[in-house]
């Protein structure tokens, strides 16, 4: 829920302000500046955010770089096959001198936690975030804590085939608004890294703020202002359903998917400085949104099949509707 005390700001000026984040952010993550936006726009949304991909292709500096520039507090986690639940969400501890147990907050308390290569722990610590994520509060020995706004969880996956890891319940994988992939980066963008890290002299890259908590908090306020039209939330149901009918899919996106779609679809209208959203900013976010929600049919897997194909061939079937249909009483061009 967002604070009442929180002011809402006009949708130009979250776009000037995501436009300063993300140059921000890339002048450290070069090249992804298509994925960056999809991250800003899940941390806009209020969402948790999967960052999938194979080792060194920069999750987890992109996390840190995000923390930076929103001017967040930030904590990594790193996750290990024998880590447990109470090292993420904390546990009570004999105080001596008190003669009585004292909570000590683990690092799922702050603003921006890095869930670092989630699915190298075992399920029972993996679930250990669900509460969290979903509830926004951690529960303890019979003891809830709220966890104070604004809260987001980065978390970073290797491929599920290499040696070590832990598929990710569906469950916990619903949780997450989108998944994030970024891909190798041309032979310009690899030199432009090595350019960069010999300019600054040092390993570590520190950003100043672009922002603080306070503002991030004002700027997801605005997304409720954003308007969106009766056949543009008529679209988002029809994509998501169409998701469930598809010949390739066991299972298909939950309604969670539908609201991802309008959440991010909100920020990424606000990101371009406009308060209505249009199909295409539907479209931009579908296959992050909705394609690690699919279960494929085990024959498709054998096929190597990814379920963003399913998502591809939905985005092609279903008609959209036409780009001009701005919201009732919206002054036309």
């Amino acid at each position: 829920m967002t604070d009442a005390r929180v002011e809402v700001m006009p949708p130009y000026e979250v776009g000037r302000l995501a436009g300063a984040v993300l140059d921000s952010v890339g002048t450290v993550v070069v090249g992804k500046r298509d994925s960056l936006e999809l991250v800003l726009a899940g941390i806009l949304a209020g969402g948790h955010v999967l960052l999938e991909d194979l080792p060194g292709l920069g999750k987890t500096l992109t996390a840190r770089s995000f923390a930076q520039a929103l001017g967040l507090d930030f904590r990594r986690l790193q996750f290990t096959p024998d880590l447990l639940p109470a090292d993420v969400t904390g546990s009570f501890l004999y105080d001596q001198r008190k003669g009585d147990f004292a909570f000590r907050a683990g690092p799922v308390f702050t603003n921006m936690l890095l869930a670092d290569e989630i699915n190298r722990t075992p399920p029972k610590t993996q679930a250990a975030l669900l509460e969290a994520m979903q509830e926004k509060q951690v529960s303890v020995e019979g003891v809830t804590y709220r966890l104070e706004p604004p809260f987001h969880v980065l978390a970073t996956a290797n491929p599920i085939e290499y040696e070590g890891t832990y598929p990710l319940p569906e469950a916990q994988l619903d949780r997450f608004m989108l998944r994030v992939s970024f891909g190798y980066p041309t032979a310009e963008e690899e030199w432009d890294v090595l350019r960069r890290r010999m300019a600054r002299r040092q390993e570590e890259a520190q950003l100043a703020p672009v922002v603080d908590a306070r503002t991030l908090q004002a700027m997801q306020a605005s997304l409720e202002t954003v308007a969106v039209e009766d056949s543009i939330g008529r679209y988002i149901v029809a994509l998501t359903s169409a998701t469930r009918e598809h010949g390739s899919a066991l299972v298909g996106s939950s309604p969670r998917g539908s609201l991802a779609l309008l959440l991010l679809a909100r920020a990424r209208a606000a990101m371009a400085g406009r308060d209505f959203v249009v199909p295409e900013d539907v479209k931009e976010v579908a296959v992050p949104a909705l394609a690690h929600r699919i279960t494929l049919r085990p024959e498709m897997w054998l096929r190597r099949v990814d379920p963003s194909f399913v998502v591809h061939e939905v985005l092609a079937a279903v008609p959209a509707p036409a780009s001009g249909a701005l919201p009732s009483g919206y002054p036309r061009q």
